[in-house]
């Protein structure tokens, strides 16, 4: 991701975060132009681009922050903006100011997602300390898609003995293996947002994350899935690039 994580300091009366505790923040945030927006000559469309710019750019300074497309891939959404911050006023205050820009009341948020980073419940066989990990990586893949979506769980999971999940598990762990060009991220919303997760996999192509999918529905921990949708298919794209797929670039006055 772009821009830098800050050390994680406990600020004010915030008491210090507990092994177990959820680390990171991360908002996935997803925008559409609004047609007034839309149907607007070159010169406004650009003002609203460059204002737009701007404040990624801000966000980029002060949290890991990426940007993708999803024209084409949704009716509903442009472009998303995926936000990484150790404290929640860091992007909350970022919103704000989105919220009172020019460009923030000709933009429709048609989807939000709060999550955080949480070390797993269950061990990885496959990959030692993979479990332990509760901070996303701030090394850049440079895959081409991000596969978004929200997930909640059944209540009939969380009554299942811990060593039955984690059998189930290492199935579920086992699949995701064998697609070596993805990669996951996994954050959680408990008490957060409507969601238990928000599920982030990384990987270059379309073709081979839905061939992981349709196995995963094979598998027994499936079952324990009470909602798994909508799901976002979103192409990376830096911001130069992202404006002009949106319709936002061009000769601003």
């Amino acid at each position: 991701m772009s821009g830098h994580p800050h050390a994680t300091q406990p600020a004010g009366n915030e008491a210090p975060r507990a092994t177990g505790w959820g680390r990171q923040f991360v908002k996935f945030s997803f925008y559409r132009l609004r047609d007034e927006l839309r149907q607007a000559d070159a010169a406004t469309r650009a003002e609203a681009g460059a204002c737009l710019d701007a404040l990624l750019c801000g966000s980029a300074e002060r949290m890991l922050t990426r940007t993708y497309s999803t024209v084409g891939t949704r009716r509903d959404t442009d472009l998303l903006v995926w936000q990484v911050a150790d404290e929640l006023d860091t992007i909350t205050d970022w919103h704000a100011s989105l919220l009172n820009s020019p460009v923030g009341p000709q933009l429709e948020r048609s989807a939000s997602y709060l999550s955080m980073t949480m070390r797993s419940l269950y061990e990885n066989p496959l990959h030692d300390g993979a479990s332990g990990r509760d901070r996303l990586r701030a090394d850049e893949s440079g895959a081409r898609y991000l596969f978004v979506y929200p997930m909640v769980k059944t209540r009939e999971w969380y009554r299942l003995p811990k060593s039955e999940r984690q059998r189930m598990m290492d199935e579920h762990i086992a699949i995701g293996h064998a697609y070596h060009g993805i990669r996951i991220n996994t954050t959680y919303s408990y008490g957060l947002d409507d969601q238990e997760f928000v599920v982030a996999f990384e990987g270059d192509h379309p073709g081979e994350f839905l061939a992981l999918v349709r196995e995963l529905r094979e598998s027994e921990a499936s079952a324990f899935t009470e909602r798994d949708t909508p799901m976002y298919t979103c192409r990376r794209m830096p911001l130069d690039n992202l404006l002009r797929h949106v319709g936002l670039a061009g000769v601003a006055t």
